[in-house]
């Protein structure tokens, strides 16, 4: 069982473009759809349509129009508050550029995350999961503790406390690492970078530059990290060593959304399997390349993956 928590859910509306995007100009769009979205939602939704057990939990209003799209396939356990899921916008056009406008979401008064807090602990009871994954932005009101806070009340509470990942960035990401000590992090490279205070350096590639700032962080703060590079594959640093994996050929990117959260997707889905290191990181890759070949907001299922050859490189 994996338990996702969303705690800034997003209605996402995608406008493709059938031309690049032309800054200050009126355009034609293609085609336009919207989807309940958000970081823990979208891994929950890949890790369920390739068979996993999963619950995602998230902040929701019983009027708010992000329960329609949200619909009904995908298990989830709902605490009540008034606001509604902000809005986001993603613009993507034909070479692959993608766009983000997104909205800072509904106030998390206190009282509202100490509820979301004892409702994450008592899903993971209830459900006995294997694995917490807390997925994205915090909203206006919740402190960027708000990830430990988690944490510490499921270690603490829990006779048989799940991993925990975290996928978020900048403050939150930091107090995670710094008075969390997750079993995984899934930064990019830019995320990483910021994260222990560091510059990617010239000259030196991508993987072997990311593997040394995350090999600073692993062991002594954190269980292992997923650093996903985009084109360049992604780095999967723990106590086995740096590994690096390639894209398989022929991945022509449509859409980089959503593709972040379907490689912590995957890499959760071969952890449940009991897979290798190795294996993870694999799975990983390919999830990431399934979503990011894949039109606007659409996530990658079973039938998406590509099968070309991943190529995996020892980097220490």
């Amino acid at each position: 069982m994996i338990v996702t928590l969303t705690v800034n859910p997003s209605l996402d509306r995608t406008v493709e473009l059938d031309a690049p995007l032309v800054p200050g100009e009126v355009q034609s769009a293609a085609s336009m759809r919207e989807d309940a979205g958000g970081k823990g939602i979208n891994v929950a939704r890949v890790l369920h349509d390739a068979g996993d057990v999963v619950r995602g939990v998230l902040p929701l209003a019983p009027t708010d129009p992000y329960a329609a799209a949200l619909g009904s396939a995908l298990p989830v356990h709902a605490v009540p508050i008034t606001g509604h899921a902000r809005c986001n916008l993603t613009i993507t056009d034909p070479v692959g550029e993608t766009t983000k406008l997104n909205l800072p979401g509904p106030t998390l008064d206190a009282d509202t995350a100490a509820t979301l807090v004892d409702a994450v602990v008592a899903v993971c009871e209830r459900e006995g999961a294997d694995w917490l994954a807390l997925c994205g932005s915090l909203p206006p009101g919740a402190g960027d503790d708000l990830y430990v806070q988690i944490i510490h009340a499921v270690r603490a509470r829990l006779a048989d406390p799940p991993r925990i990942a975290v996928d978020t960035s900048g403050p939150a990401l930091a107090a995670a690492v710094a008075d969390g000590r997750p079993d995984l992090i899934k930064p990019n490279e830019l995320e990483l970078a910021e994260l222990a205070g560091a510059r990617l350096p010239e000259g030196v590639a991508i993987e072997r530059a990311v593997a040394d700032i995350a090999g600073s962080l692993v062991p002594a703060k954190i269980g292992a990290a997923l650093v996903t590079l985009g084109g360049d594959g992604a780095v999967l640093v723990d106590s086995d060593g740096a590994v690096h994996a390639t894209i398989p050929p022929n991945v022509r990117v449509r859409s980089t959304v959503g593709a972040g959260d379907s490689s912590l997707a995957g890499y959760l889905h071969a952890a449940q399997a009991g897979a290798s290191s190795a294996e993870r990181l694999a799975s990983a890759v390919r999830h990431g390349s399934g979503t990011a070949a894949l039109p606007g907001t659409r996530l990658a299922g079973p039938d998406d993956l590509p099968t070309g050859e991943i190529a995996l490189t020892e980097l220490r």
